[in-house]
């Protein structure tokens, strides 16, 4: 099932590196940019986190909280923000479960071993906790930008 502009953000709970829980509740009054991406420190996902965190300082002056989504463990969300300085959290969706109530949880094959299956996808999310835009199965170059144009 796939959720679409409109509809409610499906509630999560979710870590993320430090430990730190994130609730979407939480975030009411709040707007939100989700972005589930597959697998952390690979080339389109760095290039894609590298995009978000140039551009995190114009979206937080938006009103934007940015959430970085993918299943991979604190120790390699921790790695990644390390080796990027990433300036936003990085979620931990243990078992994809957040990323199958979004409609992005896709088996795409392997990665260098690791199992794909995230279609990249990002949710920007109103304050009333609805969808305001669902951007679907986009590819990390120039993502950001086209992002940026229309928030």
């Amino acid at each position: 099932m796939t959720i679409g502009e409109g509809d409610r953000a499906p509630e999560f709970q979710m870590l993320d590196e430090s430990g730190k829980s994130w609730r979407l509740s939480d975030l009411r009054g709040r707007k939100v940019i989700l972005w589930f991406y597959p697998i952390d420190d690979t080339p389109g996902c760095t290039i894609e986190a590298c995009d978000f965190r140039d551009a995190h300082q114009e979206l937080a002056d938006e009103g934007y909280v940015v959430l970085g989504v993918s299943p991979q463990g604190r120790a390699s969300k921790q790695t990644f923000i390390e080796k990027y300085s990433l300036n936003f959290p990085l979620l931990i969706d243990e078992g994809a479960k957040v990323a199958k109530a979004y409609g992005v949880f896709k088996e795409k094959g392997a990665f260098q071993g690791v199992p794909v299956i995230i279609d990249r996808s990002t949710f920007i999310i109103d304050e009333d906790g609805r969808i305001e835009r669902a951007m679907l199965g986009v590819k990390a170059p120039g993502h950001v930008d086209s992002l940026k144009a229309i928030v």
